[in-house]
């Protein structure tokens, strides 16, 4: 881990240390967080914890500016959701925020300086038809690049084409359940539907806690490539740090809902991992409760390894050969987790011609 990376954790984990940094010490660590998507966390943290006026002034332009971005967007996705509200105003349908969109609207701690780049809802599959319909009847259109992407989304995954409207620009994910149909893990999304919890104010639901730390485990660990990996560990950071204080009972939940809900390995790396690059407090007897969940011996050195390369950066770049072997071994992990070998080869070599036709075509 590099100096830089040292300080960059340190000073998300206890912005007091922040304040204590000399000038020439934030040059790498501004450029290492704005890399990893952690620059405007990391002044989130320092302004809550009342340091921001003992920084530097450059550098408490750098991430001023950088909190001006993160409620831009955050303005965006409320505005958003307003504006799929009143889409949806004549669909019955129970509609459930999930991800940063949940986090905003929930003014939940994992907001505060969380970039949102789109809203992704969750909604019986039965309603996936009158959902589409008007979504696109309000400006909406899909972005599938041909009929193989809209037949790719609609048969093996657990969302529709993602949808971007025509003069906003903007987008949403309309998932019918959390991770692909063609994955090795299932989870039901009825279970996941009947516990939702309505968000104050609004007339709409979000994950129960319990469900929105394995989601966010799930995207993380069985959907994702960790290409986001340090920003989604500290949205399961926050998320753990501020369930365990708000509910009751949330440790003895935690662990049996990920068993019934099939996803007791990506709980396992995602509070293995959030322990050791952000010390959150895990309890032992949740670690010891997930011991049937933890992967054979080659398997969990083999992840230790890659996590470790591909997510804790070695430079100020965040980069270097190591570390791009290991996410590119992660990414192909990604793809083998969501569809067995035949479907996979199929799909890569239907998009290997696409890109030589494409190639063949712009010469």
């Amino acid at each position: 881990m590099s100096l830089s990376s040292e300080r960059l954790f340190g000073c998300v984990r206890d912005p007091e240390r922040a304040a204590a940094l000399e000038p020439r010490e934030w040059d790498g660590l501004l450029r290492l967080a704005r890399r990893c998507a952690l620059l405007a966390r990391l002044g989130a943290q320092i302004e809550q914890a009342g340091c921001m006026d003992r920084l530097p002034g450059r550098v408490r332009d750098h991430l001023l500016a950088m909190a001006a971005v993160a409620e831009h967007h955050q303005r965006s996705v409320r505005w958003e959701v307003n504006r799929l509200r009143h889409a949806l105003r004549d669909v019955e349908v129970k509609i459930v925020l999930l991800k940063g969109a949940a986090y905003v609207m929930a003014g939940l701690p994992v907001a505060r300086g969380r970039l949102v780049s789109d809203v992704d809802i969750l909604v019986p599959r039965a309603t996936l038809a009158a959902v589409e319909r008007a979504l696109l009847g309000h400006g909406w259109e899909p972005l599938a690049e041909d009929e193989y992407d809209d037949y790719y989304y609609r048969t093996w995954m657990h969302e529709l084409p993602p949808l971007r409207h025509r003069d906003r620009g903007a987008a949403i994910d309309v998932h019918h359940t959390i991770l692909p149909l063609t994955g090795r893990l299932h989870p039901d999304p009825r279970l996941l539907l009947d516990s939702a919890r309505p968000i104050a104010g609004t007339d709409l639901t979000m994950l129960a806690p319990e469900d929105m730390v394995l989601h966010a485990a799930a995207h993380a660990f069985q959907d994702g490539d960790l290409a986001a990996g340090l920003r989604d560990l500290t949205d399961l950071d926050l998320l753990l740090r501020h369930f365990a204080e708000a509910e009751s009972g949330f440790w003895e939940r935690l662990v049996p809902r990920a068993e019934r809900l099939q996803l007791g390995r990506p709980l396992y790396y995602a509070l293995r991992y959030a322990r050791r690059l952000w010390r959150t407090p895990v309890p032992e007897r949740a670690v010891a409760a997930l011991r049937r969940a933890r992967p054979a011996w080659p398997l969990g050195r083999l992840m230790d390894a890659l996590v470790a390369r591909a997510l804790v950066p070695t430079g100020e770049e965040g980069s270097s050969p190591t570390a791009d072997l290991a996410r590119l071994l992660l990414y192909i992990r990604s793809h083998w987790l969501r569809m067995p070998p035949w479907l996979l080869a199929r799909h890569l070599g239907r998009k290997a011609i696409r890109r030589c036709v494409a190639r063949s075509q712009d010469a």
